[in-house]
């Protein structure tokens, strides 16, 4: 039986950089959608994904009131940890009584609402062979410079650096042992990748397109506006 593909969707998340009154992942786009519903309409499109958990605050009372909150599509609601990597985990949990250990699990952050359909399934369709997993990611093209107090240090060489989006796709079992060692041994993790790092498995890197950021100030929602439009 081939491996089944489940989403987990992290929006326990204050955003605080955004400085807004409510979570950013709430936050009204101009075509009526929040910022997760945005999110969630474009990647349940995909035939591929067979179940969805989202993981929310436990104070959260605005996920019930989301479009998708009774989709059929949802197979729990999962509450969030202190860190990202917290609730991602804390989803899995979730999805134990629906995955099984072969079957790949997308994590995708809420805030990048202008995630492409067709990179997705690129990155379903190049890891369908894969042992571990990958993720989507955009070649660095900018001098990068390293400063102490404002001061340059020096300039990076960013031959071989990208900057990591989401989804990033790993096996249920695999991501699972790679998180609760994270938490065994208090890993400073950023992603799911960085804990696949610290069990010494590798990712597959899938290039995608700069549209795909993650909304964090006032600024990206307007570029998220823009894009949306396209």
């Amino acid at each position: 039986m081939s491996a089944k593909h489940f989403l987990i969707v992290p929006a326990a998340g204050a955003g605080s950089r955004m400085n807004a009154a409510i979570p950013k992942q709430y936050l009204r786009l101009k075509n009526g959608l929040s910022v997760l519903e945005q999110t969630l309409q474009t990647l349940l499109t995909i035939e591929q994904i067979k179940g969805f958990v989202v993981a929310i605050d436990a104070a959260d009372t605005r996920f019930k009131h989301c479009l998708f909150a009774s989709h059929n599509k949802l197979l729990a609601t999962a509450i969030g940890g202190k860190e990202r990597f917290h609730s991602v985990l804390s989803a899995l949990y979730s999805l134990r009584p629906f995955a099984k250990d072969n079957d790949w699990i997308l994590v995708h952050d809420a805030a990048r609402a202008c995630v492409k359909t067709s990179e997705v399934t690129q990155l379903i369709d190049a890891l369908k062979n894969h042992p571990t997993g990958g993720f989507l990611a955009t070649k660095v093209v900018d001098t990068l410079k390293k400063s102490d107090h404002n001061i340059v240090e020096k300039t990076i060489d960013r031959t071989n650096l990208w900057q990591a989006q989401t989804p990033q796709i790993y096996r249920f079992a695999v991501l699972l042992k790679a998180l609760e060692n994270a938490l065994e041994n208090n890993l400073s993790i950023t992603d799911e990748a960085s804990s696949i790092e610290h069990l010494g498995l590798q990712s597959l890197l899938v290039p995608a397109s700069k549209s795909n950021f993650k909304i964090t100030t006032a600024e990206d929602l307007d570029l998220a506006n823009f894009y949306l439009k396209l």
